[in-house]
């Protein structure tokens, strides 16, 4: 960990010492300081919903890496390698490290159509070079309650910001994509899923402060893992414009391993 480099995987207090020094590229800067201001600020007067990531961020506490590209499978590979790092560190780190990636920013602005397609190419591209085989306890099929996204034999929840969300601030990226992975484990640690009297008192805090920071609804999606009539995949990215999100989701899961006729270009 902290190895030179911005792909390296790095903790906190060394992506910040890099970004001040003029070590990190000004798209990762841009990014860190983003992202922090997102987490630690206000909006109408309200901080950011989730008070155990604005919390963990205060605290020095998540773990970060950079992605030169969005598509070229070199980048998606090392995020994969920093991703398998990170799964074998992050409870030696902290409770709540969770795994903040920062994709370079794209030549020409995206649509909100081409940052669903990116996140998806990601994600298949991650699976398809998977080194462990597909969990069996979790299902194959996305439209399955209890499916989530799977690497390295771990479950874990990605959640992205964005350039596209022009009102639902908290999803909010000015830069371009970032996704933060979290390990369902992690979320079994702080006692927050959706089985347990105190995760659910904790989720319906989060929803109430999501709508006073977001000015407008907690979106239609959000829901909780394993929950009949709720699915994971969509709120990985949340739609702006329905019409722009995939209605289905587009990634192939295969139990198969290895996955050599799956592996992509």
């Amino acid at each position: 960990m902290n190895e030179p480099g911005i792909q390296s995987l790095m903790d906190q207090e060394t992506l910040d010492r890099r970004v001040r020094t003029d070590e990190a590229p000004e798209w990762v800067a841009d990014h860190w300081h983003s992202f922090r201001e997102g987490l630690l600020g206000e909006r109408n007067g309200t901080s950011f919903p989730c008070f155990f990531g604005a919390e963990s961020v205060r605290d020095g506490e998540p773990l970060y890496t950079a992605v030169p590209s969005m598509s070229d499978a070199d980048a998606l590979l090392t995020l994969r390698d920093r991703l398998l790092e990170y799964l074998e560190v992050y409870e030696d780190h902290s409770e709540r490290a969770s795994l903040v990636t920062f994709f370079k920013p794209p030549a020409e602005p995206l649509s909100e159509r081409e940052y669903h397609d990116a996140l998806w190419h990601v994600l298949q591209t991650l699976h398809c070079h998977d080194p462990e085989p597909w969990p069996a306890d979790i299902p194959t099929d996305p439209d399955d309650p209890y499916w989530e996204f799977c690497l390295g034999g771990e479950p874990m929840f990605p959640t992205c910001r964005a350039p596209f969300y022009d009102r639902r601030k908290s999803r909010y990226c000015p830069i371009g994509l970032e996704i933060t992975f979290q390990p369902r484990a992690l979320f079994e640690s702080l006692d927050v899923t959706a089985d347990t009297e105190a995760g659910q008192r904790a989720r319906d805090v989060i929803q109430d402060r999501l709508e006073e920071y977001d000015g407008v609804c907690p979106h239609a999606d959000i829901g909780d893992w394993g929950v009949d009539g709720d699915r994971e995949w969509p709120q990985y990215m949340l739609s702006s414009d329905e019409e722009q999100a995939p209605s289905t989701c587009p990634i192939t899961i295969t139990r198969t391993h290895p996955k050599p006729a799956a592996r992509l270009p």
